[in-house]
């Protein structure tokens, strides 16, 4: 009876123990006004960084810094395309572990909200989806495609494998977990969202789920049952106000608060204005209304791994530095240190701010010497042989670029003519360079001089980054259709090819060295080497150079280009050695002085290249022709969207003509412009093209006009200014790619900044082009 008693005991207290055990387990909950952590309502102090935009060994000091400026939460992105690189080969060490960030974080005292994919964006390489998936020629990204979802599953379940035992309510630091990511500016199909959300929970991800758009987009897909937070980069009383219109209970939150904006080649460099960032964090603040902060640490794009926007086609920079609060080195910037002023006024119960860690220094190295040189010419792999150009993917090759070789017969002058070019092309004729091809100008014609005998033609092919948003995502890299060969007009296609596959990046070809002497300028390979006392930062000045890719001790650093903005590139102490330090620089064009020197400040903002206006031909003036102004109007002085209804037109060219500017400005500007057909719904964007801007700053600003229908709110068609400015009226004209009925017009004035906003207008409409464009 005794023993009997003992035992009853000792059961209660273990089940009082498990039960008390049960209570006590940390919990995050989305309550009906407010997150709750461990039953207590909780602000959300998030920012944004991207480990694989940081060198591993400098993970830590990273999360020190975010936690430093006031944040309790960091957003990790997952790519897709760094864990499972060759299919079925996945990877989770390294540069790729995600789980030592998330334990790192955990340690510093920082809770992780987990955004896997499997389609990121971040202006990473194809969006983070890896290359691989464009072999199969019926893809169809993000839709209910078969092998697509196969995949895509696949990842997700590999990512439950190594993520979920780190969810807080197993001891870990995640609290939230992103299903795709802003779904609505791509799709509308809620089934599928449903899909991801379900293979997640299969992943074994049981802490909330949630999913995140803009303020216009996420009608189209949100699901019944999950969780939205919005993405904006100003106004958040407009933007928290769309949230309430699909989501009328809950917290409030900003998925993506934007405080500045990445870099295209060719394109100015971007800032964000410091006091609005301030501003608008103290009002998410007073509301009580969480956020994320994209991004809080930038870093760099290393490798071959930056994507790129089209239409047009803008790769973007290495340097991924987002002019954010922690700068693409590591340090406090000014932002950093009037942002965790602020927040230091709005800490939780038995919450304080570290000290800031010192900061990473910055050396310059001395001159670099180069003394071998490896030409491609002379290194290529065996060639595939093929009737037609092969793309990169069907060569199996990830990166890099691609050598096609025939040959064209004799005969006299003539042009080349490419369907299209995936990205840049350099045309040779018996070796001798005779064109080149950039995609970002739409130009696919090449002259070719006369030929007194058969001649050697070759297209070396660099590709410069996959697209990483919206429908011209699959990307595939190299010669697209046909290669003709006019004369007089008449096309001759040229065939038999030989394709050599050459690989760039993290792997790169094999390739034979010879001393640095008397060489010519050509594409290649060129060594040089170093040497350091201290492991610290620095940075290389790439500007006496063309266009390429940079490694030091093996790591690839990124491209360069010598176009602009940016002009140097940051090396990590962390990747020195003490002693001597090897550098190899890839040059698409060569050179015959192979020098560089390195520098403690980085250049982020010199451009190079001559910034014609990109919408207006010479010559070409918009006239109306007679045709009298469908509508006119007048816009108010504030950052909502403005929309203006009238009688249902028959269109597919539309012309926007601002009369006036509301602080009586000689410039225009506008974020966004939407069009609504005879049923009030939005008119796709994806195949709108600008046909005509009668003027656009694309020196002191990024103004160009296809802008306003990126998607992107910070980013605007902006008139000229800095060397002149043109007086109004200015027109916008925009082929919508298909006849519509247009019931009505949106548009989302520039945020954040009153000048060149449009007030007085009038409409255009027609269904053929308008005379003079």
């Amino acid at each position: 009876m005794y023993i009997k008693q003992i035992t009853a005991v000792i059961l209660f207290l273990l089940l009082f123990s498990n039960l008390q055990a049960q209570q006590t387990k940390p919990a995050f909950e989305i309550g009906k006004e407010s997150f709750e952590l461990n039953g207590k309502p909780y602000v959300i102090r998030c920012g944004e960084m991207h480990f694989a935009r940081i060198p591993k060994a400098e993970w830590r000091h990273r999360l020190k810094m975010a936690k430093a400026m006031g944040l309790n939460t960091v957003c990790a992105y997952l790519f897709w395309n760094i864990h499972e690189k060759q299919q079925d080969q996945f990877t989770w060490t390294g540069q790729s572990d995600a789980a030592e960030f998330c334990k790192i974080a955990q340690e510093e005292g920082l809770y992780v909200i987990l955004r896997p994919g499997p389609y990121a964006c971040a202006e990473w390489d194809f969006g983070g989806f890896p290359w691989w998936l464009l072999k199969d020629k019926t893809m169809q990204l993000r839709t209910q495609h078969a092998y697509y979802l196969e995949r895509a599953k696949k990842y997700l379940m590999e990512v439950g494998k190594t993520l979920a035992p780190l969810q807080i309510s197993k001891g870990g630091n995640i609290i939230m977990v992103q299903v795709e990511n802003e779904y609505g500016s791509y799709g509308e199909d809620k089934v599928y969202m449903n899909i991801l959300k379900s293979y997640l929970i299969q992943a074994g991800f049981e802490v909330p789920l949630f999913h995140c758009d803009g303020p216009s987009q996420l009608k189209a897909d949100h699901p019944d049952g999950l969780f939205a937070v919005v993405n904006f980069g100003s106004n958040p009383e407009a933007n928290f106000k769309a949230l309430r219109e699909i989501q009328p209970t809950g917290p409030l939150m900003c998925g993506e608060y934007y405080p500045g904006w990445f870099d295209s080649w060719g394109r100015p460099h971007h800032k964000g204005d410091t006091q609005r960032v301030l501003n608008e964090l103290k009002y998410m603040l007073d509301h009580n209304a969480s956020f994320s902060i994209y991004m809080a640490h930038g870093g760099t794009t290393f490798g071959t791994y930056s994507g790129a926007n089209s239409p047009p086609y803008l790769p973007q920079t290495t340097s991924y530095d987002y002019d954010a609060p922690i700068d693409e080195a590591g340090n406090a910037t000014p932002k950093f240190h009037q942002i965790r002023k602020l927040f230091s006024n709005y800490l939780q119960e038995g919450e304080t701010l570290p000290e800031i860690p010192a900061a990473e220094k910055i050396q310059k190295v001395g001159a670099i010497q180069f003394n071998a040189f490896a030409a491609l010419q002379q290194n290529l792999p065996k060639p595939v042989i093929s009737e037609r150009p092969k793309f990169m993917e069907d060569l199996d090759q990830d990166f890099g670029a691609v050598l096609y070789q025939t040959t064209l017969k004799k005969g006299k002058k003539a042009r080349l003519q490419f369907q299209e070019i995936h990205d840049y092309a350099l045309v040779y004729l018996d070796k001798k360079l005779i064109g080149t091809i950039d995609r970002r100008k739409n130009n696919y014609l090449v002259e070719v001089p006369e030929r007194k005998q058969d001649a050697e033609l070759q297209i070396l092919v660099e590709a410069t980054g996959r697209v990483n948003y919206g429908e011209a995502m699959h990307d595939r890299k190299g010669i697209h259709g046909p290669v003709n060969l006019l004369i007089n007009n008449q096309p001759t296609e040229l065939k038999n090819w030989k394709n050599y596959a050459i690989r760039l990046g993290e792997n790169n070809i094999p390739v034979s060295y010879k001393p640095l002497k008397g060489q010519k300028a050509e594409a290649g390979f060129y060594k040089g080497s170093f040497s350091v006392n201290e492991l610290e930062n620095t940075y290389l000045d790439l500007s006496k150079w063309k266009k390429g890719l940079v490694w030091i001790n093996g790591n690839c650093l990124g491209r360069f280009w010598e176009i602009g903005p940016t002009q140097t590139m940051l090396v990590p102490g962390t990747w020195l050695k003490k002693g001597k330090n090897e550098i190899v620089v890839f040059d698409l064009f060569g050179t015959l002085n192979p020098s560089m020197e390195s520098t403690d400040k980085p250049v982020l903002d010199v451009l190079n290249e001559q910034q014609a206006q990109a919408h207006k031909k010479a010559g070409q003036q918009w006239q109306a022709d007679g045709q009298q102004a469908y509508y006119k109007g007048a816009f108010q002085d504030n950052e909502d969207w403005q929309q203006v209804n009238f009688k249902p037109v028959n269109s597919r060219y539309f012309c926007l003509e601002a009369l006036s500017s509301q602080k009586n400005q000689a410039f225009s500007s506008v974020a966004e412009i939407v069009l609504l057909d005879s049923k009030g719904q939005e008119i796709p964007r994806t195949d709108w093209k600008v046909v005509y801007a009668d003027s656009e700053e694309l020196s002191g600003d990024d103004g160009n006009a296809a802008n306003v229908f990126d998607l992107q709110f910070t980013s605007i068609w902006h008139t000229e200014w800095e060397s002149k400015s043109p007086k109004m009226p200015h027109q916008l004209v925009i082929d919508l790619g298909a006849k519509y009925t247009v019931s009505g017009m949106k548009l989302l004035p520039r945020q954040g900044n009153s000048s060149g906003r449009i007030k007085d207008f009038q409409l255009y409409f027609s269904i053929l082009p308008f005379k003079g464009i």
